[in-house]
């Protein structure tokens, strides 16, 4: 047994370990905990405010963080080899974004929404919804990207395809205005947790078509 396979396969195995908590937890902010906050009495706001929302993105920004950490080392291990293509760029590239949404924005946000660090909460709220929307938005196209690299050769764009190719910067093109409209933009189409589950996949098949016909 060789000392590189051990790191490979140790490498992978955290990488979706982690991923799983920090997406798992992002489906919770999205899909379970906005919509307990909305109806929630007021007792039991400034409760789950207080206690639980502070550990649970605790968790988050951390798993985000290891998540990030784990990719670095695959995506190293993928370029030594030469298996870069253009869906583990594409798929390296969300990733990344969303991790930095995580620690630039939805956390600094979320601290003033929250109360712990003074500021204009309903503005930093908003700040910190539109962001954690656009992660959740970018999350399913972003898992198949990663899975169609070493997995989805006949489109074209996985293993073995050039790394550079015109279908890769014109998903890194809808990839940026997706990523400007999280940081300057507005909800739109992704404010109901409906709209925002939907978008995602439509992105996925966009994302799949893209690569597959250009």
């Amino acid at each position: 047994m060789e000392i590189a396979d051990i790191i490979n396969i140790l490498s992978r195995w955290l990488h979706v370990l982690f991923g799983i908590a920090w997406i798992g937890l992002l489906y919770y902010f999205n899909f379970i905990q906005g919509g307990y906050f909305k109806n929630a009495s007021a007792e039991g706001l400034a409760d789950a405010k207080e206690k639980l929302a502070p550990d649970a993105l605790w968790w988050f920004r951390w798993a985000a963080m290891l998540t990030f950490i784990t990719g670095l080392i695959l995506l190293h291990l993928v370029m030594k080899n030469h298996q870069l293509n253009p869906y583990i760029t594409l798929g390296a590239t969300m990733g990344t974004l969303m991790f930095l949404n995580v620690w630039l924005i939805i956390w600094p946000n979320q601290k003033i929404a929250l109360g712990m660090k003074e500021g204009d909460a309903a503005a930093a709220g908003a700040k910190a919804l539109l962001a954690s929307r656009t992660n959740t938005f970018l999350s399913a196209p972003m898992l198949f990207a990663m899975l169609a690299g070493p997995h989805f050769a006949s489109s074209g764009a996985g293993y073995g395809a050039p790394v550079v190719s015109s279908s890769l910067w014109v998903g890194l093109g809808i990839i940026a205005i997706i990523e400007l409209n999280g940081i300057f933009g507005k909800l739109g189409p992704i404010a109901s947790v409906k709209g925002v589950i939907s978008g995602s996949f439509i992105l996925t098949f966009v994302m799949g078509a893209v690569f597959s016909f250009i």
